[in-house]
């Protein structure tokens, strides 16, 4: 058998480590495209909101909160035929009757974080109708407090001394922050009574509410081999009638009135586009990065918000603003860095 030539051998190893560079600059490209896409979102969902809550004709916040149920169960749909027709080619209206039918147990389990998250959502609007942008965007950071105690409570995770430490200039940081919001009297924008107190209590509780739905959907998932796309299809299908009712409820008159979308404007959509693919742009995160960059792109957000919110929204910086805000996102920080796994307690002889 004729040798080959050394000349293959070298194209095929430069053939090898191009296709690796390739490789890898793609895997770089979707890690950082992902944390520059979440920290433009999260940035620009706290401004926006904002913006959108102090224009004269108010739309209901309940009704955007249906309108980004259904607009993130679109998006969902899309992408799980995207998956089926590219994986086993397999038809969407019968994986969605195969998964959500006939399993109707399985589709129940995502009925309480359904609910909570839809609750959660109405009060974000609240909050930021009461908060100004900077305020509300490091307020509502007490939701990685809340996620880690309940993470504690019912997924029996360990944490850190660090992390709590983190955990505990966190609350610092935010306590710091609202000091001076709560203590001033009540302001108006654009004809609309602002009471900070309120909208604390608002994102306080969307806090509580966040953690404990993220905590139980990560339960949830944990074993299933659904994916999360459908998981966000079973929840649009209680998400969305909880949301209706909530638009009866509490804004049912006003609807009657001026109609379901009354007040909303181009703003109003973009806000609402930026709400509902939110979760997705976290998915991306997680799957192409890590917890340290996704800790740094929550506080560049912040620190964004808080640079718009003083050069173009009217905000004014004070010492202790800056001071607990600076906490909060030290505590991002300590609260993502990797930690040595702990030993396990049964086997005390292993070094």
């Amino acid at each position: 058998m004729t040798p080959l030539p050394k000349e293959h051998f070298d194209c095929a190893n430069n053939l090898c480590v191009t296709t690796q560079r390739v490789h890898a600059g793609g895997q770089s490209l979707a890690k950082y495209g992902s944390l520059v896409c979440l920290t433009l979102q999260n940035a620009a969902l706290s401004l926006l909101m904002r913006l959108s809550r102090t224009q004269h004709e108010l739309f209901a916040a309940t009704t955007a909160v249906v309108a980004a149920e259904v607009l993130k169960l679109a998006v969902c749909l899309a992408l799980l035929f995207v998956e089926e027709q590219m994986g086993k080619g397999v038809n969407l209206g019968r994986l969605l009757v195969h998964t959500i039918v006939k399993q109707p147990m399985d589709t129940l389990r995502v009925m309480i974080p359904a609910i909570v998250y839809t609750i959660q959502n109405t009060l974000i609007y609240l909050g930021a109708t009461h908060l100004d942008a900077a305020t509300y965007q490091v307020t509502y950071q007490l939701k990685i407090l809340t996620t880690a105690l309940l993470s504690v409570a019912m997924l029996n995770k360990r944490l850190s001394r660090l992390q709590w430490l983190s955990l505990v200039l966190l609350f610092m940081g935010i306590a710091l922050v609202q000091l001076t919001q709560i203590s001033g009297p009540a302001t108006a924008v654009a004809g609309h009574e602002q009471k900070p107190l309120i909208g604390f209590l608002a994102v306080f509780g969307a806090c509580c509410l966040s953690g404990f739905a993220g905590v139980y959907f990560e339960k949830i998932l944990k074993g299933s081999d659904v994916s999360l796309w459908m998981r966000n299809v079973q929840m649009a299908l209680f998400s969305v009638p909880v949301g209706l009712v909530g638009v009866v409820l509490y804004d049912g008159q006003s609807v009657q009135e001026h109609g379901f979308f009354y007040g909303y404007t181009l703003l109003t959509w973009l806000v609402i586009a930026l709400q509902a693919l939110g979760g997705l742009m976290v998915a991306m995160v997680v799957k192409h990065a890590d917890n340290i960059l996704k800790g740094f792109a929550t506080s560049l957000a912040i620190v964004i918000a808080c640079v718009v919110s003083l050069l173009f929204l009217d905000f004014h910086l004070t010492p202790v603003f800056t001071l607990g805000s600076t906490m909060v996102i030290g505590s991002i920080f300590l609260y993502s860095q990797p930690t040595a796994p702990v030993p396990a307690l049964s086997s005390p002889d292993k070094r």
